[in-house]
Formats: structure tokens, sequence, C-alpha cells
């Protein structure tokens, strides 16, 4: 018989996790409060989780904030997600700084206010030399738009003569993806009980874990988070091979 060569099957603590952070607005309406009411709920929740996965030891960790879909929703909400995201930034990112943290902004930058778009620029730029955990923030972010873009970039490389078109590779799109440089999600948590990706990282998702809970994001706790990573450890993580 041949060697297998297949990948080593992994039961180690995930590098990556990200998190569809959801159930905001029924958290709020549960209570008889507005949706504006439930995001000011999960922003501390973002706070707990972060500084939690920091200290048990997650490398990258990303946050599925607003996506592209997001537009649609009322302007006043919007408006209020844009003012959460400035008082965030005020209040943590000095806190985010001095422990380490490095922050990356995934999604597309284009049509965001200007002053929004200088607060992740500062962002990102304050931190990216830290050497603790590194932390996405997925914001005006969805999975077809980052892959169209993606499309666009090797096409206009191609074009002028930088890429050959049979050199193009698994490699060669990841360089382009808005995680360039990280590795893919080991472990996908959504919370809320919804069971969908609702385009989020499409491409990076191909071999991630999924684990889905029924609780709302405001009362999701560093001990659920621990839960998740408790089952990802049991799983058996084959990626496309056989377990022997």
């Amino acid at each position: 018989m041949s060697k297998n060569n297949s990948p080593p099957i992994s039961q180690k603590a995930p590098g990556h996790v990200a998190i569809v952070m959801d159930g905001n607005g029924r958290w709020a309406q549960a209570r008889g409060k507005s949706r504006v009411f439930g995001h000011q709920a999960g922003v501390d929740t973002v706070r707990n989780i972060v500084s939690h996965a920091a200290k048990s030891g997650t490398r990258h960790l990303t946050l599925y904030s607003f996506s592209t879909e997001n537009w649609k929703r009322p302007e006043e909400e919007i408006q209020a997600l844009f003012g959460l995201l400035r008082s965030f930034v005020h209040r943590d990112l000095d806190r985010l700084h001095n422990e380490k943290v490095c922050v990356k902004v995934l999604g597309n930058k284009n049509n965001l206010p200007q002053d929004i778009s200088k607060i992740l620029q500062d962002v990102e730029s304050k931190t990216r030399l830290n050497s603790g955990l590194n932390l996405n923030i997925a914001f005006n972010y969805g999975g077809r738009d980052e892959i169209i873009r993606m499309v666009q970039n090797i096409c206009s490389q191609v074009a002028n003569g930088s890429i050959q078109i049979d050199a193009i590779t698994e490699k060669t799109i990841a360089s382009f993806l808005d995680t360039k440089g990280q590795p893919d999600p080991d472990l996908i948590i959504r919370t809320s009980g919804e069971n969908r990706l609702s385009n989020f990282l499409l491409w990076q998702s191909a071999y991630a874990e999924f684990v889905l809970t029924d609780v709302l994001w405001p009362d999701f706790t560093p001990a659920d988070y621990d839960a998740a990573l408790t089952v990802y450890s049991q799983r058996k993580r084959r990626l496309g091979g056989v377990e022997l």
C-alpha cells in the first residue's frame, strides 16, 4: 500500500476562531427595548469575549460586526451602529493597544462614511505591530464581495503581466483576500440559534468546524466560549483525508 499523505488529525485548541454575533435585536425585544439597546449590550459582550479569548490562548479572533447586507436595515439603526463603533474605539483602543492586540479590519472600505474610514485606519495603524491576539473586525464585510474584489485584483495583475493565469493557485487567491497572511478559521461559532453562514468567510471556511448555540449574543459569556472550544476539541478534523 502507498503511504497515506493526508493531513494529521489535530485535537489542539483552535488557533483561529470566528464568530457570527447574532441575536442583539431579539435580546432587546424580549426586554421591551429597542434594537439599538441590544447592540449596546452586544458591545459589552465583545469586550468580555475579546479579553477572554486573548487570555485563553486564541491567536486569531474574527468578529462579524457589520455585513454588506446590513445596509438594508433602517437608517436609524445603521447610524446607531456607527455610533457604537465610534464609542468602542474611543473607549477601548488604548486598552487593546496596551494588551498588545493587533486589530485588522476586514471588508470593503470604499463606501463608508469618511470619519468611520478614518477611525478604522487609525485602529489598524496604532495596533499593527502588536504581537498579542490578532483581532479581525469584519465591518462592511461580505464573503461574496470579498471574492469579487479578489477576482478583480487578480485579473488586474494578469492584465499587466504580473501574474500568469496558469500560475494561479489557492495560495495566490488567499494572498488577495482580506485575511491575507492569516490561517483560515478552525472554528466558527454562531449565536442565537440560527443555522446559516450568512455570507461570512466563504472561501476561508471550507474546512472550518461549526458550533451553533441558542444563546443570544448579549448573553454569550466566556463560559460559552470555552464550551464551544471543548466541543471543537472533540471533533475529528480529517481535512478531506481519512482517520487511520
